[in-house]
């Protein structure tokens, strides 16, 4: 039970921020490198990794390497973010 406790609260966290809904709005339209992130969000580099790094705990995006390029995508579980707004 305090596994399923602590995982609530990391999506609660993850998801309460504007900012990170800002990010899971943006993936919605597909996957993203960081440098088309970073022009979306208006966000420099650190600031957008640190939140995108929250996402990922709580299990809303996925980051994959591909060819040396990271990738960002939405979960479903970060798609829930429709039903916030």
């Amino acid at each position: 039970m305090r596994g399923v406790k602590e995982r609530h609260l990391k999506y609660f966290r993850a998801v309460s921020s504007p900012l990170r809904r800002e990010i899971l709005k943006a993936l919605e339209e597909g996957e993203l490198t960081m440098e088309v992130l970073e022009s979306r969000t208006n966000l420099d580099g650190k600031t957008l990794e640190w939140h995108l790094d929250i996402l990922q705990q709580a299990s809303c995006v996925e980051k994959e390497n591909r060819e040396g390029e990271i990738i960002y995508k939405i979960t479903t579980q970060g798609r829930i973010i429709d039903r916030l707004e």
